[in-house]
């Protein structure tokens, strides 16, 4: 496969050519996650696989019983999930991750014991409650007898913590757009539980689907996971797997993907941390290094994109869609902005 092939293909598994309105779980599900510690731009990596729906949706899909909930997945960072898959993520990924936390919580003042003491009283608050937002869970932990700095890091670690647990999930934000959180019991109905090995195979089954062609250590990047698990789960996938060489890297795809030419002239804006840039360990391919400190700015932090074909070709402001071509672009950029004002409900000039 060429370099435009492997672009083309990505693309199309990414849900950026061909867009739908399968509603948003479904689009969610069809990448496996979608980022999420900022909702706008959660809000804009659905816009950009979708057609017609509004940024009001999403929200909405975010509410009990809309069929998506965020919590803490891959590589431990806030995630929109869908409903279905949210337990078995949570039961391979959690565990994972609480215990690399373990090092930064035990820095402040979170011992195991007070950890587990936390839990308990999390879920004496959140019992029979609305969703509440951090500082009132503070609060009301302090009334227990917990007592958490409320400007230091103590009480979201403590939180992610009880949802990398599998005991709370974010519920949705509050009309000044703080987060708020719920049982996740409450929250999700129970679902079968599945084996680690079981997990494992649906995590990177659905990754390639999303992000294939890829190699193990680009699904160990997405992930997160040891080396060892990630190896595991292409080993218990060995099977259905297609090797490919992409533009000259061996990698694999599921063997039943449709590997026949994908559509071009595909031109999206993509906002921060979208999906597409947050799969693979290098980003050579889509981003030329040239233009790598436009869009990855430092601190973990990504820049929105523009997308030609799977090329990142410059970036824009969420604020006022300030399109900023790395050179002159051929591509007309009109019907995106023009369908980013209408998801936003906030027709707005650019430039």
């Amino acid at each position: 496969m060429s370099a435009d092939d492997v672009r083309a293909l990505r693309v199309r598994c990414q849900r950026l050519s061909g867009r739908g309105a399968d509603g948003v779980p479904g689009v969610v599900a069809s990448v496996a996650a979608v980022q999420a510690q900022s909702s706008p731009a959660a809000r804009l990596a659905v816009r950009a696989r979708t057609t017609g729906l509004t940024a009001a949706d999403v929200d909405a899909a975010c509410r009990r019983d809309g069929g998506v909930v965020r919590t803490w997945a891959m590589r431990g960072t806030l995630h929109m999930v869908a409903a279905d898959d949210v337990r078995w993520m949570v039961g391979l990924l959690g565990p994972v991750f609480a215990a690399a936390g373990r090092r930064r919580r035990l820095e402040l003042g979170l011992d195991d014991a007070t950890a587990e003491r936390g839990l308990t009283a999390v879920h004496t608050v959140l019992t029979g409650s609305p969703p509440l937002a951090r500082d009132t869970i503070v609060e009301r932990l302090a009334e227990l007898g917990l007592v958490l700095a409320p400007r230091s890091q103590a009480p979201a670690h403590l939180l992610a913590y009880a949802a990398m647990r599998g005991l709370i999930c974010r519920g949705p934000d509050t009309a000044a757009a703080k987060p708020t959180y719920v049982l996740l019991d409450d929250w999700v109905p129970p679902a079968p539980p599945l084996t680690p090995d079981e997990a494992l195979t649906r995590l990177a089954r659905r990754y390639l689907h999303a992000y294939g062609p890829a190699t193990i250590r680009d699904f160990q990047w997405w992930s997160g996971l040891p080396a060892t698990p990630a190896k595991r789960a292409f080993t218990l996938l060995a099977a259905d797997l297609t090797e490919v060489t992409a533009a000259g890297i061996p990698a694999f795809v599921p063997s039943e993907l449709d590997l026949s030419p994908a559509p071009r002239h595909v031109v999206r804006l993509l906002g921060h941390f979208d999906t597409y840039l947050l799969g693979f360990r290098s980003k050579d391919l889509v981003l030329d290094p040239a233009h790598a400190k436009h869009i990855q700015a430092g601190g973990g932090m990504i820049q929105p994109a523009i997308l030609v074909d799977g090329h990142v070709v410059g970036t824009w402001r969420t604020a006022d869609t300030h399109l900023q071509p790395f050179h002159t672009l051929s591509a007309d950029l009109t019907p995106e902005t023009t369908d980013l004002h209408r998801f936003l409900n906030a027709p707005a000039p650019h430039r």
